[in-house]
């Protein structure tokens, strides 16, 4: 009965982990997608010092989550015992795990060059910002990033490292998880159809340009027609969309 106990709370253990993985996963995202948007503004007329100081906390917030979901997914994959559903679903989020590694170390990359760039050290610097024309900045960006859960405590992880540092660690990481787990990228399936969100009805596969773009109009006599006569002329289609 002990051994039975001690079955189930183990299973009970790791799904646990394994929803805290997937709230991981979704924070994740969240966050290096308030990231990068912010990472837009280096350079331009709505740079300054509180842009660049809630740049480091949002990379800061993504360290975090990084460390530990690194940490959980390595745990998980170097379980044997596993129920193949489970299994299958950690596989998933660890291939999600290292492709949103790969694009946030790139955006590290893009952030450590525009800084070097465009240095804020002196007044005389914001003469080189470039005048995009946009107004407000990253601060309702990085209050968006601020409030995202994170599903375990923030104090978790090591100190954060600068920002060089910071893409070297990323290599690091992807090398360990690379070498100490045996998943081949390709035999992870998804659970969904590629673009399943954008896809339409059945019926509306079909529909042509010209079908799709079809509105009509009242002509000088009172009669409704097509906009475009001819049952090629995408041009047609094109100008009826611009009007």
């Amino acid at each position: 009965m002990n051994r039975w106990r001690r079955s189930v709370g183990e299973i009970q253990a790791r799904r646990r982990q394994v929803s805290e993985c997937e709230q991981a996963q979704s924070a994740l995202s969240k966050v290096t997608a308030c990231y990068q948007q912010m990472a837009t503004c280096l350079g331009s007329n709505t740079d300054g010092s509180s842009l660049r100081e809630e740049l480091e906390e949002t990379r800061a917030l993504a360290h975090r989550i990084c460390t530990g979901m690194h940490r959980r997914l390595l745990a998980l994959l170097g379980e044997t015992e596993q129920v193949q559903e489970d299994r299958e679903q950690v596989e998933r989020m660890w291939v999600l795990f290292l492709c949103a590694l790969e694009n946030f170390q790139q955006d590290l990359r893009k952030v450590s060059i525009l800084q070097e760039t465009f240095p804020l050290g002196q007044r005389k610097d914001r003469r080189a910002l470039v005048n995009t024309g946009a107004t407000g900045g990253g601060s309702e960006v990085a209050g968006r990033a601020a409030t995202v859960q994170t599903p375990w405590v923030i104090t978790e992880g090591e100190k954060r490292p600068d920002l060089k540092s910071h893409v070297l660690e990323i290599d690091g990481l992807l090398q360990e998880m690379l070498q100490r787990v045996n998943v081949p990228l390709w035999s992870v399936e998804p659970t969904q159809n590629a673009w399943a969100e954008g896809c339409g009805d059945a019926q509306d596969e079909d529909d042509t340009l010209e079908e799709i773009m079809e509105v009509e109009v009242v002509s000088q006599d009172n009669r409704a027609s097509g906009c475009c006569n001819h049952s090629n002329c995408k041009l047609g289609c094109i100008f009826c969309l611009l009007n």
